[in-house]
């Protein structure tokens, strides 16, 4: 009994004395910065992330249209400045765009950016712009992504079809938009990456494309879940098995990667139906520059692509889908200009745009009012820097 009584008694000595402290580091940390931007009261050790509640950017509006255009707050033992005016966003990516540029190493970029080199998670300087470079010449330049309009045609006729189908079966019939746009990007993307459709007809490897399937849904969960090990370390000592998880995730992906590139690499010199893939031509970038381009860059890239490149295009379709059958004199008008400038007997052209102004400010409503991103990919300051005469950051 005096065993059990003193062994709880240290461990909530233990406790206390480490919550003690975080809290006196904390308090420390935070009165050695001067001229921060203004902040709203916060508690011991967790800062702010009582504050984090869905949806993450009304929150930072509200807190914003008290506290100003530019707030400080913390995550944790992570001091976080948000940043909401025109003017203050200028000055971060022209005045400050170097100091900026790097990314907070996260969980989710040590195990799914192939351990901060890809892209979006790689430190400003040689290796980045040369990721940049590559990401803008070779892979989403005009000219690489007019290869692929032949892709797109394809799949926006295939999706067409099936709601002509839907809508003969029933004149009311419901359907469900929103896999349906999910579905047609994810086939264009993965027909320029890998030339392989994994959703609908035309699948060739039904194995192959449950796996795609899968391991798609894991990651979305998974990216938008969030690590409170990320705000508060500490919690790194604690079990929770959230790390290992996205470890194995990250495992199983870069698996199915390298496979796809494995067939295109074994394709390469023989009779492969789809030689004009982003896949493809990478690897002969590689033949080149091998210790560059290598497996790992490649695999990176497909990640961002697949990561940032599909749902978010599947949520704006749907919002402005959602947006034109609300407002119906709206797509009356739209409509209209369809009619006058394309015509009835043939489908829109991507070329077409240039002619359908009505059109395009539909497009841009719709990303001003429902941006598919609210919350820009967070940047790390590498030194301190001033935001609209706010310094010390």
């Amino acid at each position: 009994m005096e065993t059990t009584l003193f062994y709880n008694f240290s461990l909530t000595f233990i406790f206390f004395l480490i919550a003690f402290k975080l809290f006196f580091f904390q308090t420390k940390k935070r009165q050695c910065y001067k001229n921060l931007p203004p902040s709203p009261p916060s508690y011991p050790i967790i800062g702010h992330l009582h504050f984090l509640k869905p949806p993450i950017h009304r929150t930072f509006h509200s807190l914003s249209s008290k506290y100003g255009p530019v707030l400080s707050i913390w995550f944790g033992s992570r001091r976080v400045v948000v940043v909401s005016s025109a003017t203050a966003v200028e000055e971060c990516f022209t005045k400050n765009d170097v100091v900026l540029a790097n990314r907070p190493r996260l969980l989710m970029g040590k195990h799914l950016g192939y351990d901060y080199t890809g892209v979006v998670d790689a430190p400003y300087g040689d290796h980045w712009r040369n990721l940049r470079r590559i990401g803008a010449v070779e892979i989403f330049s005009s000219a690489r992504l007019n290869l692929f309009l032949g892709i797109r045609k394809n799949e926006i006729e295939r999706l067409l079809r099936k709601i002509s189908r839907n809508s003969r079966e029933d004149s009311f019939r419901m359907l469900v938009l929103k896999s349906m746009f999910s579905e047609l990007t994810f086939n264009i993307m993965m027909r320029m990456v890998a030339g392989k459709r994994y959703y609908g007809d035309g699948v060739t490897d039904v194995e192959e494309a449950r796996q795609f399937r899968e391991l798609m849904t894991e990651l979305f969960e998974n990216a938008g879940a969030g690590n409170p090990a990320d705000f508060l370390p500490i919690l790194n000592w604690i079990p929770n098995g959230y790390g290992k998880k996205v470890e194995r995730l990250a495992e199983r992906s870069d698996l199915f990667l390298q496979r796809l590139i494995e067939e295109h690499r074994s394709n390469k010199d023989g009779v492969s139906r789809n030689t004009n893939t982003m896949i493809d031509h990478l690897l002969s970038l590689q033949e080149s520059e091998p210790q560059y381009y290598t497996d790992q860059i490649i695999k990176g890239f497909i990640m961002v692509i697949l990561l940032a490149g599909t749902d978010t295009s599947a949520v704006t379709l749907e919002w402005a889908m959602s947006n034109l059958l609300n407002h119906p004199h709206v797509l009356k008008k739209a409509r209209a200009e369809l009619d006058s400038q394309v015509g009835q007997q043939q489908l829109v052209d991507e070329s077409d745009l240039s002619k359908l102004p009505y059109l395009q400010g539909i497009i841009s409503e719709t990303l001003r009012l429902y941006p598919a991103g609210p919350l820009l990919v967070p940047h790390y300051s590498s030194n301190d820097c001033t935001i609209v005469a706010v310094e010390g950051l």
